[in-house]
């Protein structure tokens, strides 16, 4: 094999380099080349382009979300927080010792491309961040776009993804316990599929990302190294290139859940015997970014010899070895003494293992192959101090007629008669309908820890089994809202995801975020993202909630067409006892039915509108966060004294969608009267104004609810009792309807 040295660079100044072939610009090599005092070798070149890549750098981000998050956050939003940005993912205290990391990402491009394997791979790279803390993995999320419904390529990749995602989680025996699955054109050649975890830790056993120790080994064990998923995080796999160069690969991994289940074991046990020092999993960019991440957090250098590499496919060149994004591989470091124990217990899960390298105390990164020493390398240069670009942004010039298109001009139900076609329809519409098609395919309650799932209205995990402690975790984004205004919808998926922590009795404490925008090359769209982060920033600190880290996903385009810009907010909640989690629907007949909050006429971006008219316009329902915090103190209350038998947010959809899914939970119908609230039938139905809920209490228990409502200035109503088998709404008609009439056909593919 012919070996491009970094001997043969410093004697080869003048050779052309593929840098503008693997997505780096002029000056960006231009500053590899002064950062090396030389040309790079072909090995450096593919390292710098993939780690200097927007989905590994974020280069056009990092500025805002410095200016934002980091000079936001509060030490008093800290308070919880263990660790925040800038290892594999956030550590919150969650009470008695214990900790829980959680992180949401994305796997969009690979999903389209290959569906089946890019989204069962996003699940298994999340899980692998939360092993990387030191955490069992107990529970998995999910956020899925897709495009038209009508479209039949959509079901080529909407099944495929979520089969994906149950295939790889239900192997690893995790429960998926949340999540949104929404469809709108602007996601057909770019659907969206984020995924979260969750892992549970005491304080003590938090591991870091941070090579230490002068000596100590580099241990590589896990799946052997092939060719799949080859610069997957750039442009690599697009290219084929010479002499120790990636050649043209497949850029979507390929999973094994069963291999990734031994590994969780095989951690677990090697941190329980202490026997780690740093640990990082191998994702994007592969062994050149997790051994210059951790050689750069730790302050260290790092010495690989990339022959000990075991393979699967004698082929790979050194180029290829170094970006292979092949899944289940961890890399860890092991001190001298600890190294047999080490191996032991690697050999004991039969997880194959190689010592690829040791921490050194130069503070490079250095890579041999074969005796041939083709990366030399200030591993900060890579995974630190990469480009930060000051992208142009500015308001689109058609924001303000998009805004100026109200729902002011869109008819109104002229009848009852019409007014009930138009709530089957919303109701039977793909984005409103019951989502069990999905939900149906994962398992929800394998581990026999968690309280509630979908369709509740947030997921609940058991972290202890003799205190009942735990954790509850929702995921939300409406890219409708934040397409209209960036900075108001951005703030309304952080109040929505807060509402259902809160409605299910948890006390919000941290958030992790995936924000998913287009061309940061395009002013208008960079104009979406900035606006966004500033709105989810001033949220969070209104809010006192810390982000503890996530994931900035930009170029999701198709051609010229972005994305709806989309936001999405995972809140972890807490529970002193999973025992005191409230259900999204009544279990019985007889209870009051009360609503909380104030409705106004806010249709526009409603999910009305949209099933109805098709129409997205116009300015979005504002966010007030102090109404936000006030309805969450009342619903954290009366589940803490068990007053409330269930409770559900009003959000996408208005009330008649809330309604609708608390008959359905256990198909106990209601009667509602909808007089108490004060406006028309089509408001009280349809608005889609935040901070409210709806919640069934028991006839005695009437009085807590209104007491606790008067305490934080909620307004509360009666409208209703539940019970019968059907939704009966009286206000200034009628408007029946059998429980079954409520549940909307399931989405299919078109036929041919």
């Amino acid at each position: 094999m012919i070996h491009d040295t970094v001997e043969n660079a410093f004697a080869t100044p003048d050779e052309e380099m593929p840098y503008a072939a693997l997505g780096l610009k002029d000056d960006e090599y231009e500053r590899i080349v002064g950062l090396l005092g030389r040309r790079p070798t072909n090995a450096e070149l593919a390292m710098y382009s993939v780690m200097w890549s927007e989905h590994c750098s974020y280069k056009s981000s990092k500025k805002h979300l410095s200016a934002q998050f980091g000079k936001k956050t509060t030490e008093h939003m800290r308070k919880h927080l263990l660790v925040g940005m800038g290892q594999n993912a956030g550590v919150v205290d969650v009470g008695d010792g214990w900790a829980v990391t959680f992180k949401v990402e994305s796997h969009n491009s690979p999903s389209y491309v290959e569906p089946y394997q890019g989204a069962a791979t996003g699940v298994g790279g999340i899980v692998r961040d939360i092993i990387a803390m030191g955490a069992r993995p107990v529970a998995v999320m999910d956020q899925l776009r897709f495009g038209d419904p009508n479209e039949a390529d959509t079901w080529r990749v909407a099944n495929g993804a979520i089969a994906g995602i149950a295939g790889y989680g239900n192997s690893l025996g995790l429960p998926n316990i949340g999540g949104e699955v929404e469809f709108d054109r602007s996601y057909q050649g770019n659907p969206l599929v984020n995924a979260l975890a969750v892992g549970v830790l005491r304080h003590e056993d938090i591991h870091l990302a941070n090579a230490e120790g002068v000596g100590n080994k580099v241990v590589l064990f896990g799946a052997r190294t092939g060719g799949d998923g080859i610069g997957g995080a750039s442009i690599l796999s697009s290219q084929a290139f010479e002499g120790g160069m990636p050649t043209k690969r497949p850029s979507v991994q390929v999973g094994d859940p069963f291999m990734e289940k031994i590994l969780i074991e095989c951690c677990m046990e090697l941190f329980q015997a202490g026997l780690v020092e740093a640990i990082q999993d191998l994702g994007a960019a592969g062994i050149s970014c997790a051994t210059s991440e951790l050689a750069a957090n730790g302050n260290s250098g790092m010495h690989v010899n990339l022959e000990e590499v075991l393979l699967r496919d004698s082929t790979l060149n050194a180029g290829e070895i170094l970006m292979s994004e092949s899944q289940e591989r961890m890399m860890a470091v092991v001190t001298p003494e600890n190294l047999d124990e080490f191996m032991a217990i690697i050999a004991k899960w039969e997880v194959e293992a190689s010592i690829i390298g040791e921490v050194t105390g130069d503070g490079r990164l250095t890579i041999d192959h074969e005796g041939h020493r083709i990366v030399d390398v200030d591993p900060k240069t890579v995974a630190v101090d990469g480009p930060v670009y000051d992208r142009r942004y500015a308001r689109p010039a058609w924001q303000d007629a998009l805004q100026a298109d109200t729902t002011d001009s869109l008819a109104r139900p002229a009848s009852g008669v019409e007014l009930r076609e138009q709530i089957i329809t919303l109701l039977h519409s793909p984005n409103q309908a019951p989502k069990d098609w999905v939900t149906s395919q994962y398992d929800r309650f394998v581990r026999g820890n968690t309280a509630l799932a979908q369709p509740d209205d947030a997921g609940v995990i058991r972290v202890d089994e003799e205190t009942g402690r735990g954790v509850a975790l929702s995921t939300d984004a409406n890219g409708w809202y934040t397409k209209l205004d960036p900075y108001n919808g951005a703030r309304q998926a952080l109040a929505e995801s807060y509402r259902n922590v809160a409605t299910v009795g948890a006390r919000p404490r941290a958030i992790s975020d995936c924000l998913n925008f287009g061309n940061p090359e395009n002013p208008d769209l960079m104009w979406q993202l900035v606006t966004a982060m500033e709105g989810l920033a001033d949220g969070c600190a209104e809010l006192g909630i810390p982000v503890t880290g996530g994931n900035v996903s930009l170029y999701n385009s198709s051609g010229d067409k972005s994305i709806n810009p989309t936001p999405v907010v995972g809140m972890l909640g807490v529970l002193d006892n999973v025992a005191a989690a409230r259900p999204s629907g009544w279990f019985e007949e007889g209870l009051a039915i009360v609503a909380l909050g104030d409705v106004a006429e806010e249709f526009d971006g409603s999910a009305w509108a949209r099933a109805i008219h098709d129409h997205v316009g116009g300015l979005p329902p504002q966010v007030d966060f102090g109404k936000e915090v006030a309805l969450a103190n009342v619903l954290i209350a009366l589940a803490e004294a068990d007053v409330v038998s269930a409770s559900h947010d009003v959000s996408n959809g208005g009330l008649i969608q809330t309604l609708t899914d608390m008959v359905l939970r256990h198909r106990i119908g209601a009667s509602i009267d909808l007089q108490p609230l004060g406006v028309d039938d089509f408001t009280a139905l349809f608005s889609e104004t935040q901070a409210r809920a709806v919640v069934a209490v028991p006839e005695h228990l009437l009085p807590a609810v209104t007491a606790a409502a008067e305490a934080e200035g909620v307004t509360a109503a009666r409208i209703g009792t539940t019970g019968g088998d059907r939704l009966v709404i009286d206000g200034e008609e009628t408007y029946s309807f059998l429980i079954d009439e409520l549940v909307g056909p399931t989405p299919r593919a078109p036929q041919a």
